[in-house]
């Protein structure tokens, strides 16, 4: 049933004594505590709830019962402390801790498998933990994602109401979103359960979608499988500007101002990547395919962006050596960004570390900076060949071309002049479209950009 604010949620008679909930909020355990599950968590208890974070990581909730948050999202560890010291957010690995909550929310990782497929077997040892651990009346929400029919599943596991309630959260935008969002998802056969869910974000201002589990797992796969359609579409579309002497902002700046387009994920890039893109995109390819349906058009998305990592290594190759074809071997090339995207810590399925890969086995030398890194990640890219460093200026030194791969908005605040002066040959492939070419221009630096 389709509507616009939650309603007053039923309450089911517990056949055991509970304490009583909080007068300005509810129970809520949260299982599993990555970007989701932590964001989730720490907002609600910003709401007014009482929550409690379980996860099998020791060290984890060790440091964050000390408020230390390990992940790259802004205003997060703020959100953690702060409810610790309220006294509204605790932190265990204990299922049974969960005994008394009035809802609990299921945000466990489903990553990829080697078919494509969504692996549940970390969502399924959640389950079987909490079975015989909750109170009658708890209501249990799903917000990882996962394939259809998943929540239902788990409905009949545990023998209670269960509730679809996808995250639509943007790394480095998490608990905005979270506590702001464009619209709220409740998925469910039970009225009175689904009453439950969405009195956790009573008042929160967002249109409420009341919908069956079904669509509201279909929903997040589509949600973010369309968005890498977007991105490739234009990814395509910045070649062919290239080939016919267009410009793509131009392209774009029209494309934007027509409302039925909309004005976000129009802007080329070295492809889409991240946590959740491709692993969705994965999902809803294989979920299509096991019912039957030739979803060719965004196999076709996956292809595209698979070549645009290729088209990078070309752009630089052409850049650096006049021809696109040209030797890499030897070649020393220092990388702006490696993350997936500005804002984040994250270097999961990172489009620059593709890029990265690529040219490493072309033989180029790679030295990498990212603010948003530290040393910690070494390890991590150098797998993609690329050697960190703490300081942009020893990115530069020496390169014969630097390759501009995340959008951080520090990259269009650097002394160009200095970095031309360090480097041996200077020129700028700009994958974002980041920097102003007439200050690269008066700074000496040959810029390269796509789609242009």
């Amino acid at each position: 049933m389709p509507g616009q604010h939650p309603t007053t949620p039923h309450q089911h008679p517990a056949t055991r004594r509970r304490s009583p909930a909080s007068p300005s909020g509810l129970r809520v355990g949260v299982v599993g505590t990555g970007y989701v599950g932590l964001t989730s968590a720490a907002c609600l208890a910003r709401r007014g709830h009482r929550v409690r974070g379980v996860d099998t990581d020791h060290d984890k909730i060790t440091a964050l019962g000390r408020g230390e948050v390990r992940i790259g999202e802004p205003g997060l560890d703020e959100l953690v402390r702060r409810g610790l010291d309220a006294g509204t957010l605790s932190f265990g690995t204990d299922l049974a801790s969960l005994s008394e909550a009035d809802v609990v929310l299921l945000c466990v990782p489903t990553p990829s498998g080697a078919d494509g497929t969504a692996d549940l077997r970390a969502f399924d040892a959640v389950l079987s933990g909490l079975d015989g651990v909750l109170a009658p009346d708890c209501v249990v929400a799903v917000k990882s994602t996962v394939p259809v029919g998943t929540t239902d599943r788990a409905a009949r596991a545990l023998g209670r109401p269960a509730v679809s309630n996808p995250e639509f959260l943007r790394e480095g935008h998490a608990a905005h979103d979270f506590l702001h969002p464009d619209r709220i998802v409740v998925g469910a056969h039970d009225d009175a359960a689904a009453d439950r869910v969405a009195a956790l974000y009573a008042g929160i201002g967002a249109p409420v979608v009341r919908t069956d589990p079904a669509s509201a797992e279909l929903a997040k796969y589509a949600s973010n499988a369309f968005l890498a359609l977007k991105l490739s579409y234009v990814n395509v579309l910045a070649e062919l500007c290239e080939r016919v002497r267009a410009d793509i902002a131009d392209v774009a700046a029209v494309m934007r101002l027509d409302p039925r387009i909309g004005g976000a994920f129009l802007s080329p890039g070295p492809g889409w990547g991240g946590s959740c893109l491709p692993k969705d995109v994965r999902a809803l390819l294989s979920t299509a395919g096991q019912a039957g349906v030739d979803f060719a058009l965004l196999a076709d998305a996956v292809a595209a962006n698979e070549h645009q990592h290729d088209r990078v290594v070309r752009a630089v190759r052409t850049a650096v050596t006049g021809t696109p074809d040209g030797s890499l071997a030897g070649v020393r090339l220092g990388l702006l960004g490696l993350t997936f995207k500005a804002g984040t810590d994250d270097l999961r399925d990172s489009p620059a570390l593709a890029v990265a890969s690529r040219l490493s086995a072309a033989g180029a030398v790679l030295t990498g900076y990212d603010p948003g890194l530290d040393r910690a990640a070494a390890d991590s890219t150098a797998s993609a060949g690329v050697q960190l460093v703490d300081d942009v200026s020893l990115a530069a030194k020496d390169a014969s071309g630097l390759v501009l791969l995340t959008e951080w908005s520090e990259f269009t605040r650097l002394d160009w002049a200095h970095l031309a002066e360090l480097t041996e040959r200077a020129v700028l492939v700009d994958t974002r479209d980041l920097v102003n070419p007439d200050e690269l221009a008066r700074a000496g630096v040959r810029c390269h950009r796509l789609g242009r």
